[in-house]
């Protein structure tokens, strides 16, 4: 395993400790809103805390991207992309689809990614040129050929509703035109599952990069393509993204594309 990798596994497995435990007695829980449908906890801070401690110790050069902390540390090459906790709506609600998500990006590209699944100890973890990991087992995407056998997670809009009569337009024909379409509530799961071969295509507006970077990676490095809503390589700084085996994703990126007006293209 990669150093890099081997600590972002480490920080990944010290924050999934204290989401477990906090999981065991919900009521406890002290609950913040950040906006509309945008809950934040203190086990979000403490499991990001713990993330950052390992982070640092190993790498105090490296910069940080959070999602509640921000941006810190010095400017650097390597960044780090991290979501101590996607799915906290799941996760307060005792909804048991959340997880760990932590990318590094070197020079803009992503080079590590590890998506961990506290509650079925699962473990998804890729480098950049190495492959892409579940607990040790080569993953790969599936290889479904037609968008009508198809089963695609998305993300409901739930901050935003900008776009949503495009998002309901699309989601109206993707309905007819594959076998079902799915919204567990993590991202990051969702495209580890992508890459897993139990979603065969995955699309949503108006992410955040840490919703996506880690995912992202595994996907690729299981022979998967990831886009924006055209297909193009800008996701991470649009929000908006595609993602699938590839001639899924060329499918689904069909069926969008009279649905897009200017501002999602």
């Amino acid at each position: 395993m990669h150093p890099m990798l081997t600590i972002a596994v480490k920080a990944a497995r010290r924050a999934g400790h204290i989401i477990s435990r906090a999981s065991l007695d919900l009521s406890q829980l002290t609950v913040s809103t950040k906006q509309q449908s945008d809950y934040v906890t203190e086990v979000d801070k403490a499991a990001e805390a713990a993330i950052l401690e390992v982070i640092r110790e190993a790498y105090p050069s490296h910069a940080i991207l959070a999602e509640e902390s921000g941006s810190l540390g010095p400017q650097s090459d390597y960044l780090w992309i991290i979501d101590p906790l996607d799915g906290t709506t799941n996760f307060i609600h005792g909804l048991p689809q959340y997880a760990i998500s932590i990318g590094l990006a070197h020079k803009g590209v992503l080079t590590q990614a590890v998506v961990y699944d506290t509650n079925r100890n699962e473990l998804f973890t890729a480098t950049k040129g190495g492959g892409a990991f579940l607990n040790e087992k080569r993953l790969r995407v599936s290889k479904r050929a037609r968008l009508a056998e198809a089963l695609i997670g998305t993300g409901f809009p739930y901050r935003s509703f900008k776009h949503i009569d495009a998002y309901l337009a699309i989601f109206r024909e993707l309905t007819q035109k594959t076998s079902g379409l799915r919204r567990p509530g993590a991202a990051s799961l969702d495209l580890a599952y992508v890459a897993a071969g139990r979603l065969d295509g995955f699309w949503e507006f108006g992410l955040s990069p840490w919703d996506m970077a880690a995912g992202a990676l595994l996907i690729t490095e299981a022979g998967g393509l990831v886009g924006d809503l055209t297909g193009e390589a800008d996701y991470m700084s649009g929000g908006n993204i595609v993602a699938g085996s590839p001639k899924i994703f060329a499918q689904l990126l069909r069926v969008l594309a009279p649905h897009l007006g200017d501002e999602l293209k």
